[in-house]
């Protein structure tokens, strides 16, 4: 326990999951401080995802956080390897949490909004805001020309604003495949961008 988590990030996938494995073998063979033990190595990283995810929001993520934690306590017991680095089972309840949180914010209107007519408009004029719906139109579509995992790669990179450690945890991939897929998908996205030129 006393290791130091190392900082190449496919080391620190193959750091965990040994630390995961060890952890787990101690569960199964009923030791319940395991689990505990677990959760210290993910909450962290947990941690600094819902911030990233969910800075827009900017509403307490500790609860976030907990919901998080929460469904791991029950899922960790049930867990079996498939392959995939352990913090990418992390990411996926991870982000369905997130997006939960997303859903529930949506639906909640306690919160009271300023009369419209009491402040001047900071906003752009009807002709700047129809300039930038038609340009974003043009971008999502050209967006959506790519292959579903480089547009689920730029979208945690670019809209979310993760990291390509985070990304490559939530997608269940590297972070040099992650650069890679991210940097074929601008280079097609830049020669479309000249096509229509």
């Amino acid at each position: 326990m006393g290791e130091r988590e190392p900082r190449d990030a496919d080391a620190a996938d193959e750091w965990m999951d040994a630390q995961i494995r060890a952890h787990l073998e101690r569960l199964h063979a009923g030791d319940e401080r395991a689990l505990a033990d677990i959760l210290a190595l993910v909450r962290p990283i947990v941690a600094r995802k819902v911030r990233y995810r969910m800075a827009s929001l900017g509403t307490a993520h500790e609860d976030v956080v907990q919901e998080i934690c929460l469904a791991l306590v029950k899922a960790i017991p049930t867990f079996r390897w498939d392959g995939k680095p352990f913090m990418a089972f992390v990411s996926g309840i991870a982000a369905h949490k997130i997006a939960d949180a997303f859903r529930a914010r949506g639906r909640d209107r306690t919160e009271p909004l300023a009369d419209p007519c009491q402040r001047p408009d900071p906003g752009v004029g009807p002709e700047q805001a129809a300039l930038n719906a038609e340009l974003g139109a043009h971008a999502r579509s050209l967006v959506d020309t790519l292959p579903a995992a480089q547009r689920e790669i730029l979208h945690l990179r670019f809209v979310i604003g993760l990291g390509s450690v985070e990304t490559a945890h939530a997608v269940g991939s590297t972070p040099g495949a992650v650069r890679v897929a991210q940097h074929r998908a601008l280079n097609t996205l830049r020669k479309r961008l000249k096509g229509q030129a």
